[in-house]
């Protein structure tokens, strides 16, 4: 029995060992599925590139929250073209789970007073034997033409902060639920002191109108100057399975000056190296009546 017991711990550790010891997700991965994506736009066109990569739960703001597949395959062929640039991604360890960012140029026609400038925010989830990237949530911002190229900022995950998968996935998505719904209260009582509670110093910002940008004490004076306020409400929420990024997204009633406006926002979080989780990346987008 001693035997047995002995050997079963032996094999527990290697199994153990040998988890701790796998290698992180390659930021790249996530890259190249935002490139290929990219590319399916330019051969298929818009509808064609989008069904071509869409997760079956994936959704677009189009002004509000609807399924992809459900939103291009009820459309004719979308007139234009779209080329879309990341510059800004992370993936989760496990590799479940990721984002790409940056901008693009919508082009309706020959002409290039055509063009229309923004920015976008894809998420990105694993599906499948093959852990193919899907497009789980796309959202967009428009803005002027940028006057300089934002800097580039892809990084591989921490391959030591490695666990095992959650035994309880539910209980991830609570945890995140539950920090959202903290961040969108403490907005209520002072938007400058939330963001300096939630906001990762590295953050990034993403406003219609205004051009991205990065780390807090930017993002911070963008929104004193503007004299921002926000009511949001969380929709739904996800986490990778190695618990080192997840996403929320809402609704939101901003008053910037005198103006009140609806909007909906994208969220992404990460665990910081106190165990807290901040938002890395926040994208607003108007709700307009198309």
């Amino acid at each position: 029995m001693k035997k047995l017991a002995l050997a079963a711990l032996v094999i527990l550790g290697s199994a153990r060992l040998a988890f701790a010891q796998a290698p992180a997700a390659d930021v790249n991965k996530a890259i190249d599925a935002d490139k290929d994506f990219n590319k399916l736009v330019e051969r298929k066109g818009i509808k064609g590139g989008f069904l071509a990569v869409a997760d079956p739960e994936g959704i677009i703001f189009k002004p509000n929250a609807v399924n992809i597949n459900d939103f291009y395959k009820n459309i004719d062929q979308q007139a234009g073209t779209l080329n879309m640039q990341p510059n800004f991604a992370r993936i989760s360890i496990n590799g479940d789970l990721a984002f790409t960012a940056g901008p693009y140029i919508y082009q309706n026609g020959a002409d290039d007073t055509d063009k229309v400038y923004g920015d976008y925010v894809s998420i990105w989830r694993a599906s499948g034997d093959n852990g193919q990237l899907k497009l789980l949530i796309n959202l967009g911002i428009q803005h002027p033409e940028p006057e300089v190229d934002a800097v580039s900022d892809f990084r591989n995950p921490d391959s030591t902060k490695q666990v095992a998968p959650s035994k309880d996935p539910f209980a991830g998505k609570r945890i995140i639920l539950a920090t959202d719904n903290a961040f969108n209260h403490s907005l209520t009582i002072s938007a400058l002191a939330a963001y300096k509670e939630f906001l990762s110093p590295e953050g990034r910002y993403y406003f219609p109108g205004f051009e991205a940008m990065a780390g807090q004490d930017k993002i911070m004076k963008f929104i004193d100057n503007e004299a921002i306020s926000i009511n949001a409400q969380t929709t739904n929420a996800g986490r990778a399975t190695s618990n080192d990024i997840a996403y929320t997204y809402g609704k939101a009633r901003i008053k910037k000056g005198d103006v009140v406006s609806n909007y909906n926002y994208v969220r992404v979080w990460v665990l910081d190296a106190s165990h807290k989780w901040d938002i890395l990346l926040e994208v607003f987008s108007a709700v307009e009546s198309e």
